[in-house]
């Protein structure tokens, strides 16, 4: 299965070879919402195109994309570091991430002032923790890195709805700081956030993920592409947020009515006001010192320490090298170092 994916042929699958790629699938970590504003607009502006896609086809989450990469389903992931580094570590999983979209962690424990108020990690004992199947080996991740038995916490099976929190149902819940906590809050609740980045467990996330095998085939072609989500990240922060939103709200709306089954339809309609939160929150995930020096979806030797040591703390021993390449993105800047040029 993967050297059919790596290959490639008049099917549409992905080719070797600059120019002429074809047909890809890439597989998002959540629905397409503000986190894939980027993604939106590389297709919408052409660079997909321009870069030699016949098509790049996104394909909505909750998904961290692991077993898709390995059976060949997909040929990118757009995962996190714990999950792949989880995957590496206890599976042997030949992967890697190329890039990272967000800088900084973006997981929290969010609970309600007045009911959990989980303020530090000591907190999480007896308390009953909202996870989603999907994010079981992140919240295992902040456990371990704080020295929290799982016997000390009662996990409950919520699926991405933060309704069971605001409920009582539940005294914490996994979310993320551009989302579910915002959604809280804009529901009129005072939210205590719990940030994984700030409490031993500062990894990237929404990270460029492919197997070893693809990466050694397909070097060209991901180069080709990483450049097209270059600029198509590089859109959103010199767009308008309305402008943007308005994207974000066509692409949503396809999703729903595409998908009938999908957590789009099951959502409902696409608040403006919460996704131009949401937007906001996650340039600040994104753009840093170290970003605006050195290109998005770039990853500093310090961020590669900070994230193995999180790894570490979690349980997942890993090197750099065995989790990371970021090659690729040294040789798209180090020949077009304009592209480093992102703000407005």
């Amino acid at each position: 299965m993967l050297g059919l994916a790596a290959c490639g042929d008049s099917d549409g699958t992905a080719k070797e070879g600059g120019g002429d790629h074809g047909k890809i699938s890439v597989q998002y970590s959540w629905i397409k919402n503000e986190e894939f504003a980027g993604e939106f607009y590389a297709e919408e502006k052409g660079y997909y195109a321009d870069a030699g896609f016949s098509e790049v086809v996104g394909i909505s989450g909750p998904d961290t994309g692991v077993a898709k990469l390995l059976s060949g389903t997909v040929q990118v992931a757009i995962s996190d570091a714990a999950s792949i580094g989880a995957a590496i570590a206890n599976e042997d999983a030949p992967l890697k991430i190329i890039g990272a979209t967000f800088q900084k962690n973006p997981f929290t424990i969010l609970s309600l002032k007045d009911g959990g108020n989980i303020e530090k990690p000591a907190d999480l004992k007896g308390k009953k923790i909202g996870v989603q199947d999907s994010n079981a080996s992140v919240f295992e991740a902040i456990l371990k890195a704080n020295g929290i038995d799982k016997s000390e916490v009662e996990v409950v099976p919520v699926d991405f709805d933060p309704t069971p929190l605001m409920e009582g149902t539940v005294d914490g819940f996994m979310a993320y700081l551009t989302n579910e906590a915002l959604t809280v809050e804009l529901a009129g609740n005072e939210v205590t956030n719990l940030p994984y980045a700030d409490n031993g467990v500062p990894y990237v996330a929404e990270t460029f993920s492919v197997t070893d095998q693809y990466l050694a085939e397909n070097r060209e072609l991901l180069k080709d592409f990483l450049i097209a989500e270059i600029k198509g990240w590089t859109e959103v922060f010199k767009n308008s947020n309305a402008d943007t939103v308005s994207l974000i709200t066509k692409y949503y709306n396809k999703a729903a009515s595409d998908n009938a089954e999908g957590l789009e339809k099951v959502f409902g309609a696409l608040d403006p006001k919460k996704t131009e939160m949401g937007l906001d929150a996650q340039k600040l995930l994104i753009s840093t010192e170290e970003t605006e020096e050195n290109g998005l979806f770039t990853i500093s030797d310090e961020l590669k320490k900070q994230t193995m040591a999180s790894l570490e703390a979690a349980g997942w021993k890993l090197g750099a090298d065995d989790l990371f390449d970021t090659s690729i993105l040294d040789e798209i800047y180090a020949e077009s170092p304009e592209l480093k040029d992102y703000l407005p």
